[in-house]
């Protein structure tokens, strides 16, 4: 596991963190209809994390290896117009991302959390995984959620990201009232 540090430098020189979907943005089901329909549940804790990392001026591109309209869907409301769906070569697809960006692959994080993610997390300058991810992830990972894929890991990791630059602060201020919560008596 790499230390806190060196964590917190890497998240600082970010400039574009791309998702996977099953797994990470979603808890890893896969449902149908009985017409064939895929459906995946999205939790809204991560769409606003995304939401917060885009206002900051980070890019957000979701990279994922299967192809459903639900994905299409939940992007189009969160306004992330960076989708490569039905990818087979991740890492191809970043790098070709990032030199479209101009940045280095320093300046770019990939979250994933199963072996077929493993090429593109090593890729990156930056890696994350929600905390059920496979364990042969585990030692490509400069940072691991303490939550679960589909269940708010997504938010964990671009609040670390947020607040490894100076940003988090910011991001937050516009969903919080003027005033305090009320403390314990």
């Amino acid at each position: 596991m790499h230390s806190l540090e060196d964590t917190k430098n890497r998240a600082r020189r970010l400039k574009l963190m791309a998702f996977d979907v099953d797994g990470v943005l979603s808890e890893g089901s896969l449902l149908y209809t009985d017409e064939g329909v895929e459906i995946k549940a999205f939790n809204s804790l991560d769409g606003v994390g995304m939401h917060m990392l885009e206002r900051a001026g980070i890019t957000v591109a979701i990279i994922t290896g299967r192809k459903a309209r639900c994905v299409e869907h939940r992007m189009a409301n969160l306004g992330i117009e960076i989708l490569y769906q039905g990818i087979s070569d991740k890492l191809a697809t970043m790098n070709e991302l990032i030199a479209k960006l101009g940045i280095g692959a320093d300046e770019a994080g990939y979250m994933g959390d199963d072996i077929v993610d493993l090429h593109v997390m090593d890729g990156c300058g930056f890696a994350a995984a929600p905390a059920d991810c496979h364990e042969m992830v585990i030692p490509y990972v400069h940072l691991m959620s303490t939550k679960i894929g589909g269940r708010g890991a997504v938010r964990q990791v671009c609040e670390f990201i947020l607040a490894a630059q100076g940003k988090l602060d910011a991001a937050l201020a516009p969903y919080l009232p003027v005033r305090q919560p009320a403390r314990g008596k």
